[in-house]
């Protein structure tokens, strides 16, 4: 694409360069996204290594595992991390978005077939990402804290107690909007980076020969010396990419050249070192093996860097309960979910949201796995299948990405991604044998969730094509309304309907009921596109039907949240004045009724009318005013 040249009244060493307001921008960009991107694979050091280590510590630890672990951790964070998600997996973009839904959606406009394919894969790993949104905070507060044990063992009874406390805290705090706080996440996690990276150097420094575990022939060695042993600690080694999700969900928050340059020359650099720096720890004194993550401290910093760790891992707590509102969002926007209240917690940032019902089911669900699993190793089972199941996913999708995008036959499709495939269905299976071990958890979490979303979502199909067979045509309605006139009354009434070829049940039941009709009568369909956000001079499509009715079709962007008013206050520039502060705006209030006879099976029936008393009416989620809002009720068997 050509751009305008705005330098040419510069020499030309000049021309090109940027600005000092254009790199305090970057700059602030890159320690943002160091602070938001990074915060969840920057706390994995204070577990990885130490999970993957008390795999093998039972008959004693041999250095040559040490290498091989450290190899295996470093060459996971180079081809999944940085391979596949900061240089390949950031160019699928949905206009500039990214994340497993926005990917879904992307896919999805493209494919002619296969569509309920792509449809259940992508909720699949929504589901599973709500049960890594769980278990993120749990395991990286509790294994912040239990640095404390080192302290002084006086901490000891205190830690779960503590955990507890701040994840209240945290979740408590959500509604009142993370806006000013998020300013020091960067410089925090920043701050933490560095300190995990000087206490690497410091104990590399002491046995320097831990340098060698670099090679990827160690990491090959383990495997191979190993055999099916290994598996287990492959399901521990994982851990080290917990986030790595992130990097490509909050794309649309930095740009794709923040995330690369953040990870490439900072975040990946100090977690390299931190391991290496645990690994030559352990080789030193594989007492150590306990917890060398804090061990490996100068004794005078410890508590200092307990409190950095506990800051870090509520920042990386946050990030996922942060994601897991944008998450649901963009679920009840591609029709997966029920419409739920959501909140704007910042005037200037409309990204900042706050759901009530998400924050409350995450902290139920956060300390249940606390309490039950009551330390962090006890987690770290649980963790790897749902971080594991969400990659792969992610993968399966790019598989359609590559055929549709890249214009490739699926067999080149499947050889390109297959590296990926081959390595994260190793670490699923690594994972999967941990399944008694707490694994099942976020199992169940996650098919329970993605239960509920295609219940959701075959409920409202059906719905939907029995109105459509009982529905009037507009084209008809209007004939009739002009051969058999009712009486008029004045004002503007907007009604709403799914479909917007066929007249609305509310305008129907009004006609019926109170045998008038308004002036000006809107004929409104909100659609959700396949992009993120809508341009305003795309907002809306007017058209006439006769004198008294108009069809507005209003389309709003997956990651928007409506606002009908604000929309139809645009429509002045399509020729169409609608008085939106006293119109009166007419929707039908279902009661959706069980039929075993017809439609879903029994049982499915029952969740699916449990999820419609669960989502809140539409004049809350189309941001209405309550007083000029008409409900009329409509019985509806499912």
């Amino acid at each position: 694409m050509n751009s305008i040249n705005l330098t040419d009244d510069l020499p030309d060493e000049e021309a090109g360069k940027p600005t000092l307001k254009e790199r305090r921008r970057s700059w602030g960009l890159l320690i943002g996204c160091v602070g938001v991107v990074y915060g969840d694979i920057g706390t994995s050091p204070l577990y990885a290594f130490r999970e993957s280590v008390r795999q093998i510590s039972a008959g004693g630890i041999r250095d040559s595992e040490i290498y091989g672990i450290l190899s295996l951790i470093i060459w996971s964070l180079l081809i999944i991390v940085t391979v596949k998600y900061v240089i390949w997996l950031l160019r699928a973009d949905n206009k500039g978005e990214g994340g497993i839904l926005s990917l879904m959606a992307l896919v999805r406009k493209k494919i002619s077939r296969r569509k309920d394919l792509v449809l259940f894969t992508g909720a699949m790993g929504a589901a599973l990402f709500y049960g890594d949104a769980s278990i993120t905070p749990a395991i990286s507060v509790l294994s912040a804290v239990e640095g404390l044990e080192l302290v002084t063992p006086a901490f000891k009874p205190y830690i779960l107690s503590l955990s507890v406390l701040i994840l209240c805290l945290l979740f408590f705090f959500q509604k009142g909007g993370t806006g000013k706080i998020a300013t020091l996440f960067g410089p925090i996690t920043v701050l933490w980076f560095l300190a995990i990276a000087v206490t690497g150097v410091l104990s590399i420094l002491t046995h320097p020969e831990v340098l060698w575990s670099v090679s990827p022939h160690y990491g090959i060695q383990f495997l191979m010396e190993h055999g099916w042993a290994s598996f287990v600690v492959l399901g521990a080694v994982v851990l080290a990419i917990t986030g790595a999700e992130a990097l490509y969900a909050d794309m649309g928050h930095f740009g794709r050249k923040p995330i690369q340059q953040a990870w490439l020359y900072f975040v990946l650099p100090c977690l390299v070192l931190n391991y290496l720096g645990q690994g030559a720890l352990v080789l030193q004194n594989p007492e150590t093996a306990e917890n060398p993550f804090y061990l490996m401290v100068p004794e005078g910093f410890l508590l200092p860097m307990v409190i950095l760790a506990t800051c870090a891992t509520i920042i990386a707590s946050q990030a996922v309960i942060t994601g897991a509102f944008s998450l649901t969002r963009q679920a009840i926007q591609l029709g997966l979910l029920p419409r739920m209240e959501i909140r704007h917690t910042s005037g200037e940032h409309a990204g900042q949201i706050y759901i009530p019902k998400v924050n409350k089911t995450l902290l139920i669900m956060v300390l249940f796995l606390c309490i039950l699993f009551q330390r962090s190793e006890g987690l770290a089972a649980a963790y790897g299948i749902a971080v594991c199941g969400t990659m792969v996913i992610t993968t399966i999708l790019a598989l359609f990405f590559v055929a549709k995008f890249w214009k490739k036959s699926y067999v080149v499709a499947l050889l390109i991604i297959s590296p990926f495939l081959v390595i994260e269905m190793v670490f699923l299976i690594a994972c999967m044998l941990r399944v008694f071990d707490g694994g099942v958890i976020p199992l169940l979490l996650g098919g329970y969730i993605l239960l509920l979303m295609i219940t959701w979502v075959y409920g409202t199909r059906y719905l939907a094509k029995r109105a459509e067979r009982q529905a009037v045509r507009i084209t008809d309605f209007s004939e009739n309304l002009d051969q058999n006139p009712p009486h008029v009354v004045k004002g503007t009434a907007i009604f709403f309907t799914s479909d917007p070829l066929n007249a609305p049940e509310a305008l129907l039941k009004n006609l019926q009921y109170n045998q008038i009709i308004h002036e000006q009568n809107i004929i409104l369909t909100v659609m959700t596109s396949t992009f993120p956000t809508v341009p305003e001079n795309q907002r809306l499509h007017v058209e006439m039907i006769s004198s008294r009715l108009t069809r507005v079709v209003v389309h709003f962007g997956f990651m928007e949240t409506p606002d009908v008013v604000r929309a139809l206050s645009l429509a002045g520039s399509h020729g169409l004045n609608i008085d939106v502060r006293h119109a009166t705006y007419f929707m039908a209030r279902r009661k959706i009724v069980s039929d075993p006879n017809r439609g879903l099976p029994g049982w499915q029936d029952k969740i699916y009318i449990a999820l419609t008393r669960f989502a809140i009416g539409e004049h809350d989620f189309f941001n209405l005013p309550r007083t000029r809002v008409v409900e009329l009720g409509v019985q509806v068997m499912v």
